[in-house]
């Protein structure tokens, strides 16, 4: 009896894992890419529009200490902005260039 139940559960085991890479959705649209924006050149408009977590008053509050402080050469740097910090860098990432 319990060879039978054993059986009947190695089976089922072998059913799920066999099923599985059937499920994937391959007619699922390909990732959109990722628009990034350079930080040391872009406008208030432009900053607050691409980078998430990020308004037009901190955009301001980007360009004004890139003025008085110059240019940002990481990311990282974006921290020392008055409201900006390392979460907001880190979901902004991929998005931030400073080339």
């Amino acid at each position: 009896m319990k060879t039978k139940h054993l059986l009947i559960q190695m089976l089922a085991m072998l059913c799920l894992c066999w099923g599985l890479p059937a499920t994937a959705d391959d007619d699922a649209p390909p990732p959109e890419p990722v628009v990034t924006v350079n930080i040391n050149e872009a406008d208030a408009e432009t900053l607050a529009e691409r980078l998430v977590g990020v308004g037009i008053t901190r955009a301001q509050a980007i360009i004004r200490y890139r003025e008085e402080h110059g240019r940002f050469y990481s990311a990282e740097e974006l921290s020392a902005v008055a409201g900006i910090g390392m979460a907001t860098v880190l979901k902004n990432e991929a998005r931030i260039r400073t080339d």
